[in-house]
C-alpha cells in the first residue's frame, strides 16, 4: 500500500508554492518536467517506500499561481535552494526530470551545501552542437504526434482524447504550455553557459536515459551531459523513451535505488 499524499500551499519569500509529500525517510527532492506534476504516478508512490518524496509545483504550472519575478530556470534553481533551506533539509537527494533536469542541474552547479546525490533524468539545458545545430526539437511548432513519437517508446501512452478531458484538465494542459514557453522559449531549453559550469557538481551524480529517447538522444546528449559532470554514471533504460520514470516506473526505481545504495 502507497504511503498517503499530503499536499500543502506555503509562501516563501513572497512567492507562492503547491508542494505535495509523500513517505518519511531521506529527503528526495522531485522536480518535475514540462508535463507537469503528477504525484499520483506510480514512479512517485514506488520513490516514497523508499524516503520522503518531497514535489513542488514549479508556479505557472497545474495549479500553481503564476508568480511575475519567476520567470526563468535561474529563478526556479534559486528557489528550491530557498525551498530545501526553508525545510532544513541535510543530504537530499535530488531528482529532476527533463526540465526539472535543467533545474537541477543549475541548482546543483551553485550550491551542493543541502544535496547528498543528484538524479537527471534526460535533463535538457545545455548546448552540444555548432550555433547551427539544433540539439532539441522545436516542440512548439511540431504535431503532437510528431513529439509523442520523439519522446515516447510507445507512443500510444501519449494520446489524449481531449473531448472526454474536464475544463479543469484542459486548463491544466494549456497552464502546463504555457508556463514551459515562459521558462524554456528564450533561449530555447538551454543556458548557454550550463555545460561550462558543470564540473562545479562535487557530488555522486546519476544520469537516466530511455533508450528510446529521440527527443535527446543518450548517445549524443546523454553522454555530452555525463562527460561534463565529474565521475557522472549515465544508466540507459530499455522500452523507454525520454520518460523513462513514466514508461519503465519499476525499473526507473530500482536504478535510483541502487545508485542509492552504492554510493
Amino acid at each position: 500500500m502507497s504511503p498517503p499524499i499530503q499536499s500543502r500551499r506555503l509562501t516563501l519569500h513572497d512567492v507562492q508554492l503547491d508542494v505535495y509529500e509523500q513517505g518519511q525517510g531521506r529527503p528526495i527532492f522531485v522536480l518535475h518536467g514540462e508535463d507537469g506534476p503528477y504525484p499520483q504516478a506510480p514512479f512517485s508512490a514506488l520513490l516514497a517506500n523508499q524516503g520522503r518524496v518531497i514535489l513542488p509545483t514549479h508556479p505557472g504550472f497545474g495549479h500553481a499561481p503564476d508568480m511575475a519575478d519567476i520567470d526563468t530556470v535561474d529563478d526556479l534553481a534559486y528557489l528550491y535552494l530557498d525551498l530545501l533551506d526553508e525545510y532544513d533539509l541535510r543530504d537530499a537527494v535530488v531528482i529532476g526530470c527533463s526540465l526539472g533536469g535543467w533545474i537541477a542541474a543549475e541548482m546543483a552547479v551553485k550550491s551542493t551545501a543541502r544535496l547528498s546525490r543528484l538524479v537527471l533524468v534526460a535533463p535538457l539545458g545545455i548546448k552540444v552542437g555548432d550555433r547551427e545545430t539544433r540539439d532539441i526539437p522545436d516542440i512548439f511548432a511540431l504535431p503532437p504526434e510528431e513529439v509523442a513519437r520523439l519522446q515516447y517508446h510507445d507512443p500510444a501512452q501519449a494520446a489524449l482524447d481531449y473531448t472526454g478531458l474536464s475544463d479543469d484538465e484542459l486548463l491544466v494542459i494549456a497552464r502546463n504550455r504555457e508556463a514551459t514557453a515562459l521558462y524554456a522559449w528564450e533561449p530555447y531549453f538551454h543556458n548557454p553557459k550550463l555545460r561550462q559550469r558543470l564540473h562545479r557538481i562535487a557530488i555522486p551524480t546519476l544520469l537516466i536515459w530511455g533508450a528510446s529517447d529521440r527527443f535527446v538522444t543518450p548517445g549524443y546528449y546523454g553522454a555530452a551531459y555525463r562527460d561534463a559532470i565529474p565521475g557522472a554514471q549515465l544508466a540507459v533504460i530499455d522500452r523507454a523513451g525520454h520518460w523513462p520514470h513514466v514508461e519503465q516506473p519499476e525499473v526507473f526505481v530500482e536504478r535510483v535505488g541502487a545508485f542509492l545504495a552504492s554510493t
